[in-house]
């Protein structure tokens, strides 16, 4: 792949800008299916089929995962998670060279993430395999964990020798995948990790990568934000002063500014693409 753009972000983020170099969809995508369905492909293969039932805005989504999934990341030895790394910064040339990610054209945002709500990493982490019901709420969202292959046992060789790094706090992140249709996120890379983390009663440190509207997008919506708070604004000062006039400008102004300022990394949705016609 080109070279993506780099934009740091506070924190230790970034915005892979990426060129529109690539021929064809990514390796790791979504594909339509026939009815209300879809496909996650890495590749020629199938890696989840997905269909949804139901009526109404509330509808379950059957899952079935099949076996072959490849991280996008390589192998993190045990002396890269003892050093000083920026991850996303890492996670994010990984991904640049990488033939079995998501990354297209566009803008991507590789970011810590620290927080959740509640459940998020218990009883909203699916931990069924190969199949899973996820209970869709009205508007199509989950806002769950999804991993690409089962979690290990925590007896497994490799989930003890992350135990370790897990209590000294020098375990790697794992790699989440925001996808806008199910409001939650696909594990990438790191199930090792995640299981030896939760075994150790810890939330995994995390590394979300998610797509963010192109330049284009955004400013096009910034603009018409614009027009609408000039207006407010004007109609503000056309009113007689008051004692909290100037209470009110500031208000509309911090308000503006505030929304504008999150525009280039509010999540944006995340593309199906047609399967190509054999």
């Amino acid at each position: 792949m080109t070279r993506a753009t780099r934009e740091q972000l506070p924190g230790d983020g970034l915005v892979l800008a990426v060129p529109d170099g690539r021929p064809g969809p990514p390796p790791l995508r979504f594909e339509r299916a026939k009815g209300r369905g879809w496909v996650l492909r890495q590749g020629e293969r199938p890696l989840i089929q997905a269909r949804s039932e139901g009526d109404g805005c509330c509808r379950n989504l059957h899952l079935r995962r099949l076996p072959g999934h490849r991280s996008p990341l390589p192998p993190i030895s045990a002396a890269t998670m003892r050093s000083r790394t920026n991850w996303p910064h890492r996670y994010g040339r990984w991904l640049e060279e990488t033939a079995h990610g998501p990354l297209h054209h566009g803008r991507w945002m590789l970011t810590p993430r620290t927080t959740f709500a509640p459940g998020i990493w218990n009883c909203d982490l699916v931990r069924d395999w190969p199949d899973a019901t996820l209970e869709l709420l009205c508007g199509g969202g989950w806002h769950g964990v999804l991993p690409l292959r089962p979690l290990p046992a925590p007896d497994a060789p490799r989930v003890k020798a992350y135990r370790k790094h897990a209590r000294e706090g020098t375990l790697a992140p794992v790699l989440l995948w925001w996808v806008s249709f199910l409001d939650g996120w696909l594990l990438l890379d790191g199930h090792d990790r995640a299981a030896a983390a939760l075994v150790e009663g810890m939330q995994p440190a995390c590394v979300e990568l998610v797509r963010v509207p192109d330049d284009a997008d955004w400013r096009a919506t910034a603009e018409k934000i614009t027009e609408v708070h000039e207006e407010r604004v004007a109609r503000l000062a056309a009113r007689p002063a008051g004692p909290h006039t100037a209470d009110q400008r500031q208000a509309l102004n911090r308000g503006y500014a505030d929304v504008i300022s999150t525009l280039p990394y509010d999540a944006d949705a995340t593309p199906v693409f047609e399967r190509p016609h054999d």
